[in-house]
Parts: C-alpha cells; sequence; structure tokens
C-alpha cells in the first residue's frame, strides 16, 4: 500500500484500480466521484470488470453499501453478503451474489459534511477483511480525499463533468497526481444526467424525484438505468404525468408509460 500512496502522491501511471486490488489484497476496487447538482456517482475507475457491474448495480437500484456510505458519512464493512440481512438491500443482493459479489466494503470520501466520492473493496472468497486491510483502505480513502479535494488529477472536474485542462495543481497547492488519478473530460453516464432533466420536466418534480422514478422504471423492467435513461433521451419512452401520484395525490401511478398504456411518446417517439 506504501507504494500506491507514493504513487498518488508522485503522479503513477498504469493501472491504478489494479493497483489498489493488489494492495489490498481484494477481489476487485472501484473509485466513483459525485458529481452535478444530483452528487450522482460516476465510475473513474474499476477493476476487474466485476467491480464496474457491482457500481452499475447500485447505481441503478440506488441502494447498496456504497450509497449507504455516501449517505451517513462512515464506511459501510460488509465482507460476506450471505450475513446481511435480506431487508436491509432487497433488490441489491440477489443479483450482487449472481454476479460472484462475495462481500463488499464501502468508505466514504470526505470531511464532514463534504463528500467528494467512494472507494469500493469487493472482499476476497475468504469473505473478510482483516485489521490491515481496513487501516490500508481507510489510508487510501484518506490519500483520495485529499487529493480530490486539492484539486489533484490534471484537471479540476466540473458541476458538468468537464475537465479544466489549464493547471496541474489545484488551488490548495495540492499534489499532481497524473495518469494515477486523472479525470475523464466527460461523464459516464451523461444519458441518466439528461434523462433526469427531461424527466423532472415531464413530471413536474424534482431531479431526485426525477432520478426515482428513473430507477423504479429500470428496476421494473429489469433493465441497465443506463439503457432506459436512453431511451428517454431519444424520446421513445415517455414518462406519464398522469400516472404521477405525486400530481395526482391518490398513489395509483406508477410514474411512468408502461407497456400496458403506451410505453412511447405520441407517434412511438418518431418525428
Amino acid at each position: 500500500m506504501a507504494d500506491v500512496l507514493r504513487s498518488l502522491r508522485l503522479g503513477g501511471r498504469g493501472d491504478p484500480a489494479r493497483a489498489c486490488a493488489l494492495a489490498l489484497g481484494a477481489e476487485g476496487v472501484a473509485l466513483s466521484l459525485l458529481v452535478g447538482n444530483g452528487r450522482m456517482a460516476e465510475p473513474l475507475w474499476c477493476h476487474p470488470e466485476v467491480s464496474a457491474r457491482f457500481e452499475e448495480l447500485q447505481f441503478t437500484l440506488g441502494e447498496g453499501p456504497g450509497p449507504d456510505a455516501v449517505r451517513t458519512g462512515s464506511p459501510v464493512l460488509e465482507p460476506d453478503l450471505d450475513r446481511v440481512r435480506p431487508d436491509r438491500w432487497p433488490a441489491l443482493l440477489p443479483p450482487a451474489r449472481d454476479m460472484g459479489v462475495h462481500g463488499v466494503c464501502c468508505f466514504p470520501l470526505g470531511i464532514g459534511a463534504i463528500r467528494v466520492g467512494v472507494l469500493t473493496v469487493l472482499s476476497d472468497g475468504d469473505r473478510t477483511m482483516s485489521v490491515q486491510q481496513s487501516a490500508d483502505a481507510i489510508a487510501l480513502a484518506a490519500a483520495l480525499t485529499g487529493a480530490l479535494l486539492n484539486g489533484g488529477g490534471r484537471g479540476q472536474w466540473s458541476e458538468d463533468g468537464n475537465g479544466d485542462r489549464g493547471g496541474d495543481r489545484g488551488g490548495n497547492g495540492g499534489p499532481v497526481l497524473g495518469l494515477f488519478l486523472d479525470r475523464p473530460t466527460g461523464l459516464h453516464r451523461a444519458a441518466v444526467h439528461q434523462a433526469t432533466g427531461m424527466i423532472s420536466v415531464q413530471l413536474g418534480v424534482t431531479m431526485e424525484e426525477a432520478l426515482l422514478r428513473l430507477r423504479a422504471h429500470a428496476y421494473s423492467s429489469e433493465r441497465p438505468l443506463g439503457e432506459v435513461a436512453d431511451d428517454v433521451v431519444a424520446r421513445r419512452l415517455r414518462f406519464n404525468d398522469n400516472d404521477d401520484s405525486s400530481s395526482n395525490g391518490d398513489g395509483s401511478g406508477n410514474g411512468f408509460d408502461d407497456d400496458t398504456n403506451g410505453p412511447y411518446s405520441p407517434g412511438d417517439g418518431k418525428g
């Protein structure tokens, strides 16, 4: 772990997620940043592929150790998912086990009420996290937090997801992190951000409520959140304000057009 932390300070190259996973002795590692007014989680790097799939699962459902860690500001350590109460994350646990995730430990990145991201560590087949592993993960989370709050990386992360490449040092004199913590120049989930805004207008609700409706549709249709968002942006799917329980007040609406009452906008979304 000392070598990984040194790479953070000096701007190491290579695959940071793989390096962190090896240093922690973990099955996988993922780092996500919180961006935009809705503080959506944007993946920065993941290793291996199952880590990316688990991050997408948490993002689609809006539940899991990652969202809990961000909300509470405290680490959520569940190295053995078989020992987690079924009602804690009822939608997440079955598909997580199906994809081979044994356990998850999430560490929020932030100071006080400030949240900038979350570090997700997938437990290995032993379904344990030793004291040393926990200490190393906390140290890594603290280093990442300091780097991000100090404007580390090769550019500032703006609210619209565009990196300002004008300088290599943060406004607080933070260290240069180079490619090891280089931020992408665009949002991985741009369609979700755009679709949330469109649904907010269609239903006349807040962005937070719109994202909940989008997630509900993705979950009920057993589709990735990004795919449903693409349909909204392409106007193949329009959320029906007539079915919106927040507007009619009777709680009967599901907040979107489903297959029985017309999943598409007028004219099947064409034109």
